[in-house]
């Protein structure tokens, strides 16, 4: 069904090297939330690339790593985009088409680790860029992805989001986080932003901040 929440689960693709010390925190309380680490973003080839997309992808392996070990949940994000939507500017949205569902741009990045769950958004004719939720187009109405049932359901109470973009996708999921409680931290060597006006990115980490984020 269009738009509906998507958890999917996501088997082994390539072995986990174990570290002996952690980049971070993680216990069972605790979830790693990977934002956007598809192609389309984080490749030089992609139709929306974030300068530098593809630098966060080592440090994401190092969190996702940690995580992994200590046993925290590992949730991945994604656009998951029909070919029509009012998302692109060639159907009155303001961004070239991307992330079109089962194509090489959305795909996530060859080099990421990806093992966990991912929940998918922008499935429909909704629009909007938190993990959490997204808004219908024509009525403005907010569709829950599921992810802040899934994060309830695992007992989380305590985020660390990565991924990209910086202004964008990540603001808006740790805004949605910190309004719904989560203790949110954000890992600027594991995000890059759009910068569509100079001074966006660092303009969205105060914001993040100003409500309640930890910033490291």
């Amino acid at each position: 069904m269009p738009g509906a929440p998507i958890f999917t689960a996501v088997p082994t693709t390539k072995m986990i090297a174990m570290t002996s010390a952690a980049p971070d925190h993680y216990d069972q309380t605790t979830a790693l939330i990977v934002v956007d680490v598809q192609n389309d973003f984080a490749d030089p080839a992609g139709h929306l690339y974030v300068p530098g997309g593809e630098q966060v992808i080592d440090p994401i392996n190092r969190q996702i790593r940690a995580a992994r070990k200590a046993g925290a949940l590992v949730v991945y994000t994604r656009d998951w985009h029909p070919a029509d939507t009012p998302h692109f500017a060639s159907h009155g949205g303001i961004w070239p088409d991307h992330c079109v569902r089962d194509s090489w741009g959305a795909a996530f990045h060859s080099g990421l680790i990806v093992e966990g769950e991912v929940v998918s958004k922008g499935t429909g004719s909704d629009d909007g860029y938190s993990g959490f939720r997204s808004l219908e187009t024509d009525s403005g109405t907010p569709r829950s992805t599921g992810l802040e049932e899934h994060l309830r359901a695992a007992n989380v109470e305590r985020l660390v989001v990565v991924g990209l973009a910086t202004d964008y996708c990540v603001k808006a999921t740790v805004l949605d986080a910190a309004a719904k409680g989560f203790q949110v931290t954000v890992l600027t060597t594991a995000i890059r932003a759009v910068d569509l006006k100079p001074g966006d990115g660092d303009a969205a980490l105060k914001e993040m901040a100003a409500e309640g984020a930890t910033i490291r």
